[in-house]
């Protein structure tokens, strides 16, 4: 059964670009990993701070060994890190991981 796993990221509007661009920059690192499905980054298009990170996996226990992978790790490193460097400094003011599992899935 798919398991959901939402990232909501609290973003302050003057910083959603470089969000995205934080994310394009690793776009395809989590492809490969045993059980992934997909990925989507969800810009609000209200008034809403928050941007959704949504990933879909096979099982709970694919999306727990990416968790505790070195390419996880890695990934969620910045280059500057990556090289010695110091860490840029967060975008977002606060996160929380959403899980979810597909209970209908309609064919349209």
């Amino acid at each position: 059964m798919t398991v959901i796993k939402i990232n909501a990221i609290t973003v302050p509007k003057d910083a959603g670009d470089e969000l995205a661009h934080r994310f394009a920059k690793r776009a395809g690192a989590v492809d490969g990993q045993a059980g992934f499905e997909g990925f989507e980054l969800l810009k609000p298009t209200d008034d809403r701070e928050q941007w959704l990170v949504v990933t879909r996996w096979s099982d709970e226990e694919s999306f727990q060994a990416w968790l505790s992978s070195p390419a996880f790790g890695h990934g969620h490193r910045s280059e500057a890190e990556r090289s010695g460097g110091e860490a840029p400094k967060p975008v977002s003011t606060h996160s929380e991981v959403w899980s979810y599992e597909v209970a209908d899935l309609s064919q349209g």
